[in-house]
This record gives structure tokens, sequence and C-alpha cells, in this order.
């Protein structure tokens, strides 16, 4: 049943086409814009993934979605539909996803808050609920019910950690599957007032077609990640009326028991039975600006990094994965820099904030007091603060610590924002006095594919007075047939972000890549070409050229998702201060030209055997190297059971003799069902001769309540017996509960 109201109701949209007129739910105009109208509905809406509903025949659903890819501007092949929904509670939206050969149908991940979902068949759509056209709430789900959300910052950013509590049913019909979700708007924030005014976008992905398609028009060269975050392009929601946000409180209490055996401590530990209580708090202080809290913080339920090979004399990056720091970590990037992301493994860009600095040292945790963090929007101001306190831990001769950083975004015209950012270590890594970092910043979006990101930036450490600067100006052109990008990024000697993240320091560096990629209209089984070039030079404060790189590769993607590439690397490499890539393999000061072909395939993740291989061959500074790599894989045995291999393997001839590295290891996941699962990631690292264990088994036995089973087990296989020697092991059952006020 609708409310008479609604039928009544035709408030014209913010922007786009007219408010369609019911039972009609969508509207477009010529540039591919869309209206589509949200329906009230009285009756009860029973998420079960069936859509028998008397409302689903009473109100035509939102369809005819539009091309990404292939053929981008043409409309989808099979036929998606869509409604949007809601109670005085709820916002609900449905999908229908039709099938021409429901028998090619591809689902091969049921687990949540898997990155595989996306590579079969699967429906996503999001909310921009504050109508800003820069950052929305995102959904995604498959016909197993594998689902998964995430938030995206600035049409850019994304953080897949933010863990609402909605619901989600998938079902099949003779002519492909559904879902329907369900999300209270509790589990989300908007702007105040009964009447919204927000954007929607949903993605329909036909993954054995290799078909892309969106509810408005996408330009191909956004591709699928660009695309869902592209607010702009979202569709305008008429009809929605939503509840005055209360100050709700929610609040997450656990308790943790763990058995630790440790003989590398000093002293040694062995069967150490502890256990210990926590909680954390959410609490909405304004319609949108919420306070996080947590005290007695934990995280031993935490995934385990993946082992890195060093073969540079840098430092290495890992990704935040502590739940935390990651919930709206987009408001705190700084000068357009991707932090948390894969691109910061290898980005010469400072992240001035970089949330591993508190409660890690050495790869190790440092207990933590607790702390608070207040996120939200006022106006066109975003504002981001944090403060953590840590304990004194006298193993790893870290004393207690303040964190504390403050970020504050303005936005301008369409896609531009300016900001500044402020960070505060109360002791610094040295263990002498304090470290503050402060910088200004803007990114400024022109026409479709044109961006312009600057940044500058100084560090304060006692003791230290000269050389804290650092400064970026960036320019990208990101077209779909051609793109542009060229770069001035300085980093002074004693530039200093100790709670950042530095990969190297004391440079000038000029960058500049050039790309065309072609689509051919006369080869079928090809979707595009691409040739790349780029060129890096860095010099040091003195003037000295330390890094010279050129770099060329040409790939294919083929229609069925694969993907070839071939590149050619010529370096220069200054080295004044020695260093070991291996143990027993060391670089001698010097000058060093050397060049590096490689060859790489990727096989598309909708197989059942999936990844990329790549090798490579060529000059190492004073010798040569061979690699090869095999990652991102990912075998399926079923929609319950997978394994994920990875293989780094180095052969390296230098003066000094013949060297070798591997790392080998493997994840293996199995999913009960889409809110329980178990998986095990097990790495051996030939450099530091150590076997690790992480096995965690994750219940979510009821919305947004956990219990974890976590065991952790180190080894050194370098041991005089041959066999390997334990070093650490844990055993922890985690429980929490949620509560919503």
């Amino acid at each position: 049943m609708l409310w008479p109201s609604t039928v009544r109701a035709q408030a014209p949209p913010a922007s786009g086409p007219p408010a369609p007129v019911l039972p009609q739910t969508l509207s477009r105009d010529d540039e591919g814009r869309a209206t589509i109208r949200a329906v009230r509905v009285t009756a009860a809406m029973h998420v079960d993934g069936k859509l028998d509903e008397a409302v689903y025949a009473s109100v035509q659903p939102a369809s005819n979605f539009i091309q990404m890819e292939p053929n981008g501007g043409e409309t989808a092949t099979e036929k998606t539909e869509v409604w949007i929904f809601y109670d005085k509670d709820n916002v609900y939206v449905s999908v229908k996803a039709w099938e021409s050969a429901p028998e090619r149908t591809i689902a091969n991940e049921m687990r949540r808050d898997s990155g595989n979902i996306r590579q079969g068949d699967s429906v996503g759509f999001g909310f921009d609920t504050y109508r800003d056209r820069r950052s929305s709430f995102q959904f995604e789900a498959n016909s197993l019910g594998a689902r998964t959300d995430g938030q995206s910052t600035n049409e850019r950013q994304y953080s897949a950690d933010w863990n609402p509590v909605w619901n989600l049913v998938a079902g099949t019909f003779d002519g492909g599957w559904t879902i329907e979700a369900a999300i209270p708007f509790k589990s989300i924030r908007y702007a105040p007032g009964t009447v919204q005014d927000w954007g929607f976008q949903a993605r329909r992905t036909n993954k054995w077609k290799n078909e892309i398609a969106y509810l408005t028009k996408v330009p191909p060269a956004f591709g699928m990640g660009r695309a869902d975050f592209s607010a702009s392009l979202y569709a305008s929601v008429v009809g929605l009326e939503a509840p005055p946000l209360t100050r709700n409180i929610e609040l997450k209490p656990y308790a943790i028991g763990s058995l630790t055996t440790d003989n590398v401590a000093a002293p040694a530990r062995s069967n150490v039975l502890d256990g210990d209580v926590g909680v954390d708090a959410k609490y909405g202080i304004t319609q949108n600006i919420t306070a996080d809290l947590t005290y007695n913080t934990d995280f031993a339920q935490v995934e385990a990094d993946e082992q890195q090979v060093n073969l540079t004399r840098f430092s290495l990056f890992f990704p935040e994965k502590r739940d935390f720091f990651l919930e709206n970590q987009g408001i705190f990037t700084f000068g357009n820099n991707s932090g948390g992301t894969g691109n910061s493994a290898t980005s010469d860009v400072p992240l001035l904030f970089y949330s591993r600095r508190i409660g890690l040292s050495g790869g190790r945790e440092v207990p933590i007091w607790g702390g608070g963090r207040v996120t939200g929007r006022v106006g066109r101001y975003q504002l981001g603060v944090v403060n953590m306190q840590t304990k004194e831990d006298e193993a790893l001769a870290a004393p207690s610590t303040n964190f504390s950083v403050v970020r504050v975004k303005r936005d301008l015209l369409r896609r531009s924002s300016v900001g500044l950012l402020a960070t505060s270590r109360s002791r610094s890594q040295t263990g002498t006095g304090s470290n503050q970092t402060y910088g200004v910043d803007g990114t400024f979006a022109f026409f479709t594919n044109l961006t312009v990101a600057t940044y500058v930036a100084q560090t304060r450490t006692e003791g230290v007075s000269d050389q804290t600067s650092s400064y970026r100006a960036q320019m990208e052109y990101a077209g779909d047939r051609y793109g542009l990008q060229l770069e001035r990024l300085a980093v002074d000697p004693n530039f200093n972000p100790e709670v950042g993240f530095l990969r190297r320091t004391d440079m000038r560096k000029n960058y500049g890549q050039v790309r065309f990629s072609p689509r051919p209209t006369s080869i079928a089984a090809v979707r595009k070409f691409s040739t790349i070039g780029q060129f890096t030079s860095i010099e040091d404060a003195a003037g000295r050229l330390t890094t010279r790189l050129t770099d060329a590769e040409f790939g294919v993607e083929f229609q069925n998702s694969d993907r070839f590439q071939v590149g050619l690397l010529a370096d220069y490499e200054l080295i004044t201060r020695a260093f070991s890539v291996v143990p027993g393999a060391r670089i001698p000061v010097g000058g060093y030209d050397f060049t590096v072909g490689r060859i790489g395939y990727n096989l598309g993740q909708q197989r059942r055997f999936s990844g990329n291989v790549l090798l490579e061959r060529g000059q190492f500074y004073n010798g040569t190297r061979t690699g090869l790599t095999f990652n991102r894989s990912r075998i399926f045995f079923s929609p319950r059971l997978s394994m994920e291999p990875t293989v780094t393997l180095n052969w390296i001839d230098l003066p000094a003799g013949s060297f070798s590295s591997r790392l080998i290891g493997s994840r293996v996941t199995f999913t009960a069902t889409p809110l329980l699962f178990a998986s095990a990631l097990v790495q051996y690292n030939s450099s530091t001769h150590i076997v690790s264990t992480n096995a965690r088994l994750r219940w979510e036995y009821r919305p947004g309540s956990e219990i974890f089973v976590v065991y952790n087990d180190e080894r050194n296989s370098d041991g005089p017996t041959g066999a390997p020697g334990l070093q650490n092991r844990a055993f922890i059952v985690k429980v929490n509960r949620f509560f919503r006020f």
C-alpha cells in the first residue's frame, strides 16, 4: 500500500529531468541523466529475496540501464530492474537481474566484505545522502547473498571497512536472480529535514559477457571503480522522506580471552592465560557529526599482514586493517594521495596521517588505553579529529604516547576542495620531545577528466630546525583514449611526519606519463590496447641525480577480462649507503645503470583459476636478476571454498655470489553462510626464515554482533634441527555485542 501523499507529491529534483509520475519511477533526459522516485510503503516489507509483495506489481521499476562497457552509451543487453521503497525505519532497494542464459551466471563468493564479489555477476548501488555530489555510501551483492559495503569520498577515495547494520537476501526466479536490501535510516547519515534530496546510482555487472551497465550514463574512461564513486553522475531521488535523526547511541562492548606463548620475549612466556574487556561507542553529536569512542582498544581479530619482498633501499608500506581507523578514512586523505590503498606501496608522495603509527611498533602491537574520533560535515565543510593514547610497553621500549590529528576540508565548486591537516605525536620515535606536522592542500577538478592537486606541508621535531618542508603539484588528464600525468614533488632531508608514512626522503622529483588507449572496432576479442610511457627524474637537495627511470609498456585488455602486458624499464640508481637486498647480497656504494624486461598475463578473476603472472629478467645493480611473481590469484573450488596462493621468486647473481629469495603463501577460505566464514593465511619468507599462520573464524551471530576465534603461529625454519622452531603462538576468542539506543 502507498501513502496518498506520496502519490500526489511531485517535487522537482535539484538537477536532472522532471520527476516521474507514479506508477512510473524513472525519467531520463537526452544527456543520460535520470530522476528516480522513492515510494513510501505502509504494508510490511519481507526481506526474503522473493519480490512478491503487492507493491512490486503496482509500481513500475527503473530499468533500461546504460552500458559503460563494452559499448559505452548503448542500452544494456540484459535487463535490470530496480525499486527504491521506504518506511519510517528503513530505505529498501530491490533489484531484479534478468538473465538470457541463467546457467552462465558467475557467482564465486559467498563471504561478506570480500573483494571477489564484484569479480562475478553482481549488482551495486550507492546513496549520496548529502547530495554534495562527492561522497556516498556504497553497497554490493551477488546472487549467493554475499555482500559488501563501504564509503567513497571526493569521488576517488574508498574505504571498504565501513560496516553498518543492514539486511540483504538474494533469491532466484526462472529468468534470473534478485536481491532485497533493507538499510536502517539509523545506519547512515543525511542532511537535516524530513524531505530529502539524495543521489542514487545502481550498477549491473554481467561477467560472462563482461558487460557493465549503470542507471545513468557514465563515460567508459571512468572504469568500474571510479564510476561507482562518481556521485556527480548519480540520479536524483525524489519522494523520499526520512525520520529526524536522533542523537542515537551505539555501544559494542567486548570480552576477550587468550592463551599465549612467546619464546622470543624477555622473559619468555609459555601458555599464559589472559583476558580483558573493553568497549567501543558511537554517538551522534548532531545530525551530521558523529563521535566514535574506544576504551581498552583491542584488534585481536584483525587479519595478519601479507608479507612482502623488499629489493629496494626504501621502506615497505603495509595497509591499515583495523576497523576503528578505517571508517571515514577518506576524510583524512591529504594532497589527493589515496592513503591506505595499494597505490601507497610504491608512491613517493608522503602520507601525513598513517594510522598504523598508532598502536603498532616494529610490526608488534602496542596496547592502547583508548581515545576518540569525531567526523562529519557542517555545510560545505568536512571535519575529522582523532585523539588516541597508547600505554607504555617496556618490552618494545615504547613509552606512553598521545597521537592527535585534525583535518578540515572545504568543498569548492562542483568537485574541488581545499583543506588543512595537522598531526601531533607527544613522544617522537627517537624518544626526544614531540613531533608535529601541518599542511594545506587543494584538489581542483575541471571538466570530466582533468584534475589538479597540490599541497604544502612542514614538520617540526624538537632539535631539528631546517629542511623540514614538502610540496607537490600534480596534473592528471584521465580520458578513455588519452591520458597524461605531470608531477613535481619535493621532500626535504629533515621532513619527518611521525604520524605519517614516508617511503623516501631528500628528493626533488619530476614525473611524466603519457597513455594512448584505443578501442579497436575490427578485433572482436580485444576491448582496448594500451601504450604507456613514463619518465622519472629524482635529485637530492645537493642537486645530485639519484634516480632516473624510463618505462614503456604495451598492454592488451581482452573482452573476456584477461590482460596481456609487456614492458621495458631503463633505470639509474645512485647508492650513497650500502644496503642488503637479501641476506648476504649487499649492494655497494656507487652509480648503477640497468635495464629490465618484463612480460605478464592476467587471468580474469571470474575464472575457476585466476591470477597475475609476471616474469622479469635483466640487470640488477652490478649483477642480474630473474623474478617470477604469481599474485592476486584464486582457485575456485565452490562458492564456499577457495584458495588464494601467492608466489614471489627472485634469483640474483652478483659479483659476491648467487642468491635467491622465496615468498610463498596462501589464503584458504571456507564460507558456511554469508555471515559465517573461516580463513587461514599461511606464509613462508626465505629472507627471514619465518613460517607464519593466521587462522580466523568470524561469525556475525546477530546484526552488528560478532564472535571471533583466532589462532596465530610464527616459527623460525632456520633452526639447528631443521624443523621450524616455535617463536610465538596465540589462541584468542573474542565476543562483542552490538546495542543501539
